[in-house]
C-alpha cells in the first residue's frame, strides 16, 4: 500500500525530545511496513517547554496524506492548544481528529494501525484501547 492514503500521526508533547522520542519509538515498532507520516510538535519555536499552535499546524499539514490525521497529546495545555486550532477551523487540515489516549501506549498503537492502512476511526480507536493496557 502506498503511504499516500496513510493516516498520518501527529505528537504533541510539551518537550520536542520526548514528541521526537516518542515518534522514532513509534515507528520503530511499527516494523517493516508502509512508512506511515508521523510528526513530533513539541516544545516552543524557541525550543522550550510549553506547546506551541504554529508548530502543531506545521507538523499536522506535514503528515496529511487525505486519509485524516490523528493527533495525540501529553498533557493539559497542549490538548487546550489542539482543541483551540480545531475550534478555528482552517488551521488544520480536513478530518484531523483530537485522539483521547495515553501518549506513548496510543502513540505505538496509532502507528501500527495506520500502517495496516485502517482509516481514521479505526487508528482513533486503536490508540483509545491503550487506556486498557494493563501492565501487571
Amino acid at each position: 500500500m502506498s503511504d499516500e492514503r496513510l493516516v498520518g500521526i501527529v505528537l504533541v508533547s510539551h518537550s520536542a525530545e520526548v514528541a521526537a522520542s516518542v515518534a522514532e519509538l513509534a515507528k520503530g515498532l511499527a516494523g517493516g511496513g508502509p512508512a506511515v507520516p508521523v510528526a513530533p510538535a513539541g516544545g516552543t519555536e524557541g525550543g522550550g517547554l510549553g506547546t506551541s499552535a504554529e508548530l502543531i499546524a506545521a507538523a499536522a499539514a506535514s503528515v496529511d496524506r487525505g486519509a485524516g490525521v490523528a493527533v495525540l497529546t501529553d498533557l493539559g495545555s497542549a490538548v487546550l492548544t489542539v482543541k483551540a486550532l480545531l475550534a478555528e477551523g482552517d488551521e488544520l487540515p480536513e478530518h484531523t481528529r483530537l485522539v483521547d489516549a495515553p501518549f506513548v501506549e496510543g502513540a505505538v498503537a496509532a502507528v501500527v494501525t495506520a500502517a495496516t492502512g485502517a482509516d481514521l476511526a479505526a487508528v482513533e480507536s486503536a490508540a483509545a484501547e491503550a487506556y486498557t493496557y494493563r501492565k501487571v
